[in-house]
């Protein structure tokens, strides 16, 4: 199966020590977003976990340990815009980001490691304009690292709404512009362009659509076949291979003002002095009504078919 752990925070940036002491004792336990005291205890033995999957704006604080992580097949999403302070607070300089970007590359192989450029909004300094400019510089940076870049467009959750009013998703006519143009630049350097979660029509327009985190992509980061089951995603359109989460909401430290995961800068605060990096949990510790269920882990990879990266 696939251990992800990067669809609610960014583990990597923020909370790396608490995943080695995870790793080293072999098990982390997981609250039900929903129902909190409703725990899942997901094993972390390379045996049963296929994939260690990552979604981060920073990988430096995990760099030092990748001779640590070999032990997992894994698959890096590396997520670099070309925003500012005022959009992403703690997000490191960009130029930092692309030269953590290779070292990844270099020593797990461009295989392993795609781009996001994601979400795409417009406001007063990026216009369809800026960001077509903004790409091209990024893509020619990371040409020969990557074969994969993701694009999505903003969502205007309620919460985003609230937290960044002067934000707005491009328009069907300015998505449009986006997707020709960044299928042009991806084809200058070699790197397929994926639309995350995106409608069909963008595949007229030259970008791929069929997954961003696809059960091909992720065998051709591994170099194994996978016996996977059919995707469950409840997102129309989605066709990726997503996992197990282990991450929580509203635990961000990033503060990006456009973020579907945090509520409030308020809240995640509270919930990052609560981190304990010896914990099975990832915010806070086991509590009386925790209920905990062993989740059901099986290898999926085929071991008669396997390819090199």
């Amino acid at each position: 199966m696939i251990i992800n752990t990067g669809m609610r925070t960014d583990i990597p940036a923020f909370y790396s020590k608490w995943l080695l002491n995870r790793i080293k004792e072999g098990y982390v336990y997981v609250r039900n977003p929903y129902y909190r005291h409703q725990v899942t205890k997901y094993s972390l033995n390379p045996n049963v976990v296929d994939c260690l999957a990552f979604c981060t704006k920073n990988p430096r604080p995990l760099l030092p340990y990748l001779k640590e992580l070999n032990k997992y097949k894994q698959f890096w999403f590396v997520t670099i815009t070309p925003y500012g302070k005022d959009i992403e607070p703690n997000v490191p300089d960009k130029k930092e980001v692309i030269a953590d970007f290779k070292k990844l590359s270099t020593h797990l192989g461009k295989n392993a490691v795609a781009l996001r450029y994601d979400p795409i909004f417009i406001n007063e300094k990026f216009d369809v304009n800026m960001h077509i400019k903004c790409f091209a510089k990024l893509l020619s940076e990371l040409k020969g690292y990557t074969d994969d870049c993701t694009i999505s467009f903003i969502d205007m959750y309620d919460k985003v709404k609230r937290n960044a009013p002067n934000l707005r998703p491009p328009t069907i006519e300015e998505q449009i512009e986006l997707a020709k143009a960044f299928a042009k630049i991806g084809k200058e350097n070699n790197i397929t362009i994926h639309a995350c979660c995106e409608k069909s029509f963008l595949k007229d327009y030259g970008l791929d659509i069929t997954g961003c985190m696809s059960k091909e992509i992720i065998e051709k980061a591994i170099g194994n076949k996978l016996n996977a089951p059919k995707n469950k995603s409840k997102r129309i359109g989605c066709n990726c291979l997503l996992g197990n989460d282990i991450g929580a909401y509203n635990t961000c430290m990033h503060l990006c003002t456009y973020c579907y995961a945090n509520a409030n800068p308020s809240l995640v605060k509270e919930n990052f002095k609560k981190h304990d990096p010896h914990s099975p949990f990832l915010i806070g510790n086991l509590e009386p009504e925790d209920k905990i269920t062993k989740a059901k882990q099986e290898n999926w990879i085929n071991k008669q078919i396997s390819f090199l990266n």
